[in-house]
């Protein structure tokens, strides 16, 4: 794969600055706004030229056509937080497709691969937009602007036409169950007047049937089974799996059209265990289902809801002991999770907006962006670990896990007693217990609030939280010890050593328990090197041909400390 990038590379250093190609040296550091003004400009240009993406290329002069290299951003978690902080300030919460480290003659370059602005969209960068007039950056002319607005939307591709497809590829018992779910809906029609309509006139009111033609939208929802193939190439199907504690396939189930109907066969395919009695507190009841039956089915039907079917994929429903695991095709349309649980107002855009309209009116999902907050609040009111997405656009996939079992009964019950934590404070807490980024902002709160503890990016619970929920040991596996007390241990390894001196990894290897556990090897072997150069400077120890021994002044005071004893 690098290799690939390296190719690319190569091919954009043949030719000089464009108007969707950036090169800057940025040996050291580049601005953090100007890389927002790139961002935008290059978006903008990209969408403009027809182009799927641009580049934004540090560590090579492109006057001089010289490498230079750069260590802006240096590791993969400061380039994971430069695309997470980038959502924050541009159209829709877009981000970098891609940020890709290589190395070339010995020199890292970073290249940032820039999605095009979508159709009909300007992007813009803390709410201005911009463009580019040669090499220059400048805010984009009003022109180009108006070119990109005039676009039209991409084409929803469930409101398309299914030119072979009849009344007869409906299958009757999905329409009544439609009918039924509209009723409930549109509570202000009277139900008589809903019967009273034909089928006909009821698909086109719910806009699956456009001038006597059925949708695509309706074969998913309505159509009779092994109607899907008049959907192809597209495929239109659920895969259900259940793995074990070993992760083998156990059992499987291919479930297809009407997807009104087979959601149900294929939720009471899961195993939703009665919990027993949890411990303390009145939120919980005495009993309670591993799963929360509105979380579960909203996932599921926000998988079919947002699925690109064009990509030829089944949509993955995988039930492991412990958590269920959903997975669609396609891109994040918020651009991300943080854009779709901060949204308040009704979603822009979709995907599929005519499957979306039809969902909506057989209450199967909502469009006022509550569904993704909502689960997130009921595994809240729950206590249980919240909903994890994994996001990649690049790869046009989404996936959430839903988790079916607490966190830490004590950590639980901790959260059940404090009242003060909002959602965002459990959703926060919740990352910082499972080793993911928080936002900055969030951070400096509850490290005021004495929930958390640390440094950016390695944040903890605090010691009072540990303490209170009973989770000292796992804090101090992931705190790692005291740096004075890993300094005594590296000391007497050393010391053991004696002639032979000690090597870093061996040293490493020796104190692996007692360093942080949610560091790499790699971010554990650079604090061992800060830890000996500070023994080093004290004088405590020194290196030889890159072994470690103990130096003359511990010898000699540990044999003045022998003398006095005797």
């Amino acid at each position: 794969m690098i290799i690939e990038y390296i190719n690319i590379f190569s091919n954009l250093t043949q030719h000089k600055e464009n108007e969707v190609v950036e090169f800057k040296k940025a040996e050291n550091s580049f601005d953090f706004d100007d890389l927002g003004k790139y961002f935008s400009a290059l978006s903008n240009e990209a969408n403009l030229r027809g182009l799927d993406f641009a580049w934004l290329i540090l560590g090579y002069d492109e006057k001089k056509h010289q490498l230079v290299g750069t260590s802006y951003k240096n590791g993969e978690g400061a380039l994971n937080n430069v695309k997470h902080d980038f959502a924050q300030h541009t159209t829709d919460g877009q981000t970098f497709r891609e940020i890709i480290p290589i190395e070339v003659e010995g020199k890292r370059i970073l290249m940032f691969k820039i999605p095009a602005a979508p159709r009909n969209i300007v992007m813009k960068w803390k709410g201005i937009a911009y463009g580019r007039d040669g090499e220059s950056l400048k805010p984009l002319n009003q022109s180009k602007q108006d070119e990109i607005r005039r676009q039209t939307p991409e084409p929803d591709w469930s409101a398309e036409i299914v030119p072979d497809a009849t009344i007869d590829d409906l299958d009757e018992v999905a329409i009544a169950k439609a009918r039924k779910m509209f009723k409930k809906v549109h509570n202000r029609i009277s139900a008589e007047e809903v019967n009273r309509w034909s089928t006909e006139e009821f698909l086109s009111k719910c806009e699956l049937m456009v001038n006597g033609k059925l949708t695509r939208a309706a074969i998913i929802l309505l159509g009779k089974m092994f109607s899907d193939s008049k959907l192809r190439p597209a495929v239109a199907e659920v895969t259900w799996t259940l793995r074990d504690e070993k992760k083998d396939v156990v059992d499987y189930e291919h479930f297809s059209v009407p997807f009104i109907l087979t959601v149900d066969e294929i939720l009471a395919k899961i195993h939703n265990l009665t919990l027993r009695e949890m411990p303390g507190g009145t939120l919980f009841p005495d009993t309670m289902k591993q799963y929360d039956d509105y979380t579960i089915r909203e996932a599921l039907h926000n998988c079919i809801a947002h699925q690109d079917y064009t990509l030829r994929q089944r949509i993955n429903f995988v039930e492991n002991p412990g958590f269920l695991y959903y997975a669609n095709g396609g891109s994040f349309i918020p651009g991300t999770l943080e854009n779709a649980l901060a949204t308040n107002g009704p979603q822009r855009f979709f995907r599929n907006a005519c499957l979306c309209k039809a969902m909506v009116h057989f209450n199967m999902i909502d469009t006022v962006s509550r569904g993704i907050k909502k689960m997130f609040t009921e595994q809240m009111e729950r206590r249980f670990p919240m909903p994890d997405y994994e996001i990649d656009n690049d790869k046009k996939e989404v996936a959430v896990l839903i988790y079916g079992n607490v966190i830490n009964e004590r950590y639980t019950n901790l959260l059940k007693d404090n009242k003060n934590l909002t959602l965002q404070d459990c959703i926060s807490l919740d990352a910082i217990q499972k080793g993911l980024r928080i936002d900055d902002k969030i951070a400096q709160d509850l490290l005021k609030r004495g929930l958390i503890e640390g440094e950016a990016p390695d944040y903890t619970i605090s010691l009072s939280v540990a303490k209170a929920s009973k989770q000292l040991p796992g804090y101090t596996k992931v705190k790692g010890l005291e740096r004075d007390k890993i300094k005594h241990m590296v000391l007497q390894y050393i010391q053991n050593a004696g002639s032979d001196g000690a090597k870093r990894s061996d040293i490493l290897e020796y104190l692996q328990d007692t360093l942080p556990i949610r560091n790499t090897k790699e971010q554990n072997l650079r604090m061992l090197g800060n830890i000996l150069s500070e023994m080093a400077t004290a004088g405590d120890i020194i290196n030889n041909n890159r072994l470690w021994y103990i130096s003359i002044k511990i010898t000699t005071r540990k044999s003045s400390s022998s003398r006095n004893c005797d």
